[in-house]
């Protein structure tokens, strides 16, 4: 697992719009509200929630790592799977019930970010939000059936941040550290 990237906090965003979806959530609609999660958060706080690398693929933009763990193609499954379950066809649930005190690693600013995207994407299928994505997010590019990686300087300019290079600079010094106080 990437140093940085905290699985616990991510599987807690995904356990949040499991919750208020009613215990499971599609796999498509869950990868769409993580991301745009973070995109209202980069916004508003110009930090992500998730702190996670950004991807353009055919369905519009996604969290990559938090798609692997979502998809069991990652390592860092004993803390996600304490709170989500195993991906089962295009599902994902909750392994227990989840109040907000169980969100603990989330802030307020973030569990706020959070349900304000729940109450602007929640009436939406999956593919109404895909579609969304892909009209509102300029930072987006069709990857032609592949996917390309989607840069944070990108997604903050699109954003209308003038110091997105500095925010982006920011960021990954902050990784950096993160992974040498891991290494230690």
């Amino acid at each position: 697992m990437t140093p940085w990237f905290n699985t616990r906090k991510a599987a807690q965003v995904v356990a949040f719009f499991a919750r208020e979806a009613g215990g499971s959530i599609n796999v498509l609609k869950l990868t769409k509200l993580v991301y745009l999660a973070d995109r209202q958060h980069l916004a508003d706080f110009e930090y992500s929630i998730t702190n996670d690398h950004f991807v353009s693929m055919q369905h519009g933009p996604v969290n990559s790592i938090t798609l692997d763990l979502i998809s069991g193609t990652d390592d860092g499954r004993a803390e996600w799977s304490s709170i989500v379950t195993d991906r089962a066809g295009h599902e994902v649930g909750l392994a227990a019930d989840v109040a907000d005190a169980d969100l603990d690693e989330l802030s307020r600013a973030e569990l706020q970010t959070l349900a304000k995207v729940w109450g602007d994407f929640k009436h939406m299928s999956q593919y109404e939000i895909r579609d969304w994505t892909h009209d509102h997010c300029p930072e987006w590019e069709d990857p032609k059936g592949s996917s390309n990686p989607l840069p944070l300087e990108r997604v903050l300019k699109f954003l209308g941040k003038e110091n997105a290079e500095e925010i982006s600079r920011a960021q990954k010094a902050e990784r950096k550290l993160r992974a040498v106080l891991a290494s230690e």
